[in-house]
């Protein structure tokens, strides 16, 4: 099995963009590209042993350019979330990033790493083939200090799982904080919604946020209320009940403070009873952001023709808490000249039994 590689089209500037098919020997296949290094579809076997696409994406290097507003498939840099006012102070300077979501920053700002072209710089052909691309982000670049350099490697593994790594060091203090944003459906891309598949986040806590998705510092504990998914439920089940987070997220778009963090765990699960699929997430990070697809308009046509509708997909972004940088309780995403940042999350698939 191992890597093919295929063209993808020109970007805007003229550079030519590929494909890389990574495919285990069961068959699970992650499509991915140097464009953004995004993840643009990843196959896996359905309880019939079907394949099914379970990302959302688009077909062609244009759409990835101009049109993911909502980050299908990207990978997010130098700062996943938000960022108050896109300011913060390091070492008694102050910075200014980017203000590209109302007041705020979000996902590191204007030309996002996910429309820029990333150089390969190593893959392994083989039983479990992996891909690394590489990127330079220079000092200033998007307000964040620093010369950066930045690698994330995709690998497909013989027991059906995803992993993708991220390894960055500057040669000053920055701010690192780098998560995958794919939008999952276990029915597969072009089923239609999510909202009766099923979700467990083995979490007792979530950051409290306010009506701009910053948050306030406050740390609620989940029980008794709709974001308690620390045993199985429905994504659809709860999701329009009046509480204050879900009205200010439009839904699940909320942090929530994984258990025993620090550590490689299981954080989170996705399931659906229809395909029989059952979707792992395992990190080390301490965050974990559950975004449900909220924001998508239903008025962009996808991979295959499909035009998406309304919480299609379900993000699992593995993260530092948002906005940390102001908040000296949360753990910090900021790392010293010459320091490695170096984190790993996994997505393993199975099936289960109804």
């Amino acid at each position: 099995m191992g890597i093919t590689v295929s063209d993808f089209g020109k970007t805007e500037s003229g550079e030519e963009a590929s494909l890389y098919v990574l495919k285990n020997d069961a068959g699970m296949t992650a499509v991915v590209s140097d464009l953004g290094a995004v993840l643009v579809s990843l196959f896996v076997p359905d309880r019939d042993g079907e394949m099914r696409d379970v990302v959302l994406g688009f077909d062609d290097v244009e759409s990835y350019e101009k049109k993911n507003g909502t980050y299908y498939g990207a990978t997010i840099g130098r700062c996943a979330n938000r960022i108050a006012k896109g300011r913060f102070t390091l070492n008694g300077a102050d910075y200014q990033l980017d203000v590209n979501d109302g007041n705020n920053n979000l996902h590191g700002g204007f030309s996002g790493y996910e429309t820029r072209m990333w150089a390969v710089s190593k893959s392994e052909n083989t039983s479990e083939p992996s891909i690394t691309f590489a990127l330079s982000s220079v000092h200033m670049d998007q307000g964040f200090p620093g010369n950066a350099d930045i690698t994330v490697t995709y690998q497909v593994t013989a027991d059906q799982k995803l992993r993708i790594s991220y390894q960055c060091a500057a040669d000053e203090d920055t701010v690192f904080n780098m998560t995958n944003h794919s939008y999952f459906n276990l029915n597969g891309h072009q089923s239609g919604t999510v909202l009766d598949q099923e979700v467990q986040i083995i979490a007792d806590s979530f950051t409290m946020a306010d009506k701009e998705s910053i948050p306030t510092g406050e740390i609620v504990d989940v029980t008794g209320t709709p974001m308690d998914f620390r045993e199985f439920h429905s994504i659809g089940e709860r999701i329009e009940q009046p509480y204050p987070a879900l009205l200010y997220g439009s839904g699940y778009d909320h942090n929530y403070c994984v258990n025993d963090s620090g550590s490689s765990k299981i954080v989170a699960r996705m399931r659906s009873r229809k395909s029989g699929i059952l979707m792992e997430v395992v990190t080390d990070l301490p965050g974990l952001q559950l975004y449900t697809g909220n924001f998508i308009t239903g008025d962009q046509t996808g991979k295959n023709g499909m035009v998406y509708p309304r919480r299609s997909g379900c993000c699992f972004e593995t993260q530092y808490y948002p906005d940390a940088v102001h908040h000296s309780q949360f753990a910090q995403p900021v790392f010293k000249a010459g320091e490695l940042y170096e984190t790993e999350t996994v997505y393993r698939f199975t099936i289960f039994e109804n």
